[in-house]
């Protein structure tokens, strides 16, 4: 177990995944299929004879109960894509090994530095392996981390026939990054009746609550002239858009709030004096703080567009994932075996919340109730990503110690 996840997961890296959100097709990105297929072929050799990859780039793959009485089915999901935020192509991952602590200097960009100031985590590292990119890409640990952590405890599992445990579904999805991740999953075929994605942060987490989630689209349209001619004619969309994001509270955005406070956030903007587009998302743990949040949007687009009488716009909110914990709330089960798992691994289990989301808020509201376990990363979506090998060597352990646990109480 010690080797496995760290050289499975330094295999997986190097590959480029990223997920494409101006992509229409499912994968976004056919090089994610090439991932997929290494994972099948390292599920089929370790004995999972369904593993396979279906028409969407989704790997799925079953570890059969070994035990003569009923068992809920569980399911480990992870995803292979990582995110478009930063490049993820030739990745090279570096290794420090017996971590003594202070600063972490990437060596492919003198300029990134993971300093112990701004990643706290890293003091509770000391003697351990960190697992770095080299500065000039991310490094994919989300979620390649929850990758190599469900296949090397598959591995475990059937390696030790003695281990009791019911029957685990194992689902490797693609465009997780872009909202995507469960768009096209069978959950017949998988037939699993509770989940847990592996895509957490800190060691001995686990999270079943998320932000709930919308996003907001505001197109303008506004008066385009010659501007030779523009004297009290012109009304330029492009600055409307500006006059709007000017508008944007400072106090509800993502670099000011943290905790259970939500925010507004733009994501992008594009036009011409004629026309412009602006994209938000909104999150917020409560709907209610979703309705709130879009109605202040939409009274500063108001505002804005009063000043410009010729112009227009339009509004459309669209719905994204709601917050996982109203289902999970319904089956305490799923969150309780976690934290006893996470104990038996020789962690303080630690319940929170995700300011964002998984694959399991959508999973959760398509009928399959799925918690969010750590996968060991930090600094997620940027250069200065790392995950340590000894929490990946943790992660693996909760899981065959869940599995162990969901067939005890069975």
């Amino acid at each position: 177990m010690t080797d496995t996840v760290t050289d499975r997961f330094l295999r997986y890296v190097v590959v480029d995944t990223q997920s494409d959100p101006t992509s229409n097709t499912q994968p976004s990105t056919e090089k994610q299929r090439n991932l997929g297929r290494i994972l099948v072929d390292e599920l089929l050799a370790i004995g999972l004879t369904d593993a396979h990859l279906d028409e969407h780039g989704y790997v799925y793959a079953t570890i059969h109960s070994n035990v003569d009485k009923p068992v809920p089915v569980i399911c480990f999901c992870s995803h292979m894509d990582t995110a478009p935020d930063f490049t993820g192509t030739n990745v090279k991952p570096q290794v420090l090994r017996d971590y003594r602590g202070g600063d972490i200097r990437l060596i492919g960009d003198p300029q990134q530095v993971i300093r112990v100031e701004e990643h706290p985590a890293l003091r509770d590292q000391i003697g351990n392996d960190i697992i770095t990119s080299d500065g000039t890409t991310l490094l994919g640990a989300d979620d390649k981390a929850g990758l190599a952590e469900i296949v090397a405890a598959a591995q475990y599992l059937v390696d030790n026939p003695d281990i009791s445990h019911g029957t685990i579904k194992l689902l490797f999805t693609t465009d997780e990054e872009i909202g995507r991740g469960v768009d096209k999953v069978d959950l017949k075929k998988l037939g699993a009746q509770f989940a847990y994605t592996v895509d957490g942060e800190t060691a001995g987490h686990i999270e079943d609550e998320t932000f709930s989630a919308d996003g907001v689209e505001v197109l303008i349209q506004g008066v385009a002239i010659h501007p030779g001619f523009a004297l009290g004619k012109m009304e330029n969309a492009i600055k409307i858009a500006g006059a709007i994001i000017h508008r944007l509270p400072k106090d509800i955005a993502p670099e000011t709030t943290s905790g259970r406070d939500g925010f507004i956030h733009p994501t992008g903007v594009s036009g011409s004096m004629d026309k412009a587009s602006l994209g938000f998302i909104i999150r917020d743990f409560d709907e209610a703080g979703l309705a709130v949040k879009e109605t202040m949007l939409e009274g500063i687009v108001k505002d804005v567009m009063a000043a410009y009488p010729g112009s227009s716009y339009t509004f459309t909110v669209k719905h994204q994932y709601r917050n996982m914990k109203t289902v999970l709330d319904g089956h305490p089960e799923i969150v309780d075996h976690a934290v006893e798992a996470i104990r038996r691994a020789g962690m303080t289990p630690v319940r929170g919340s995700i300011r964002g989301g998984t694959d399991g808020s959508r999973l959760s509201f398509k009928g399959l109730p799925c918690a969010n376990l750590f996968a060991g990363g930090h600094a997620f979506h940027s250069p200065l990503e790392w995950v340590s090998r000894q929490d990946m060597e943790r992660a693996v352990k909760t899981l065959v110690e869940l599995a162990k646990i969901w067939a005890e109480r069975a």
